[in-house]
């Protein structure tokens, strides 16, 4: 992808307010696939000085919206299940949505997040439910 169209992409997901005041930006992007990093601040962090579940929530949540969003009608999330699996060790995480389904109005993705060491941190399941006639982003710029 061109960095004009991911610059579009990200400028739409600006309005998500509550992420990216958070610090989740956005890497890459592809059909069905999202890649979304978070650097690791103090407010992240929880009373036992790891990384608060709210905040790996919220970023694999905003890589699921990303992947399912970007090139396709409006998708809302309908479930999600986090499972961690361990405390991030590095400074940065990183979350990997994948589309594994999508049909006429569901879809379904798995997100992977990890730190920038490669130590998995969170597995994350979303479904959702496909919204047809509502786009996100529209009219992206043609591949140079």
């Amino acid at each position: 992808m061109n960095a004009q169209k991911l610059e579009q992409i990200q400028k739409v997901f600006a309005n998500d307010r509550f992420a990216t005041d958070n610090g989740a930006v956005i890497d890459e992007v592809d059909d069905g696939y999202a890649k979304c990093s978070l650097e690791i601040q103090p407010h992240h962090l929880n009373a036992g000085g790891t990384v608060m579940g709210g905040a790996i929530f919220t970023l694999a949540d905003f890589t699921f919206a990303v992947a399912s969003n970007w090139n396709k009608p409006l998708n809302v999330s309908t479930t999600s299940q986090i499972t961690y699996l361990g405390t991030a060790k590095g400074a940065r995480l990183v979350a990997e949505a994948r589309k594994v389904k999508e049909g006429r109005s569901t879809c379904y993705y798995l997100v992977d997040v990890s730190d920038d060491l490669g130590n998995p941190v969170a597995h994350v399941t979303a479904s959702g439910f496909i919204k047809s006639g509502t786009q996100l982003v529209k009219d992206l710029p043609a591949q140079a």
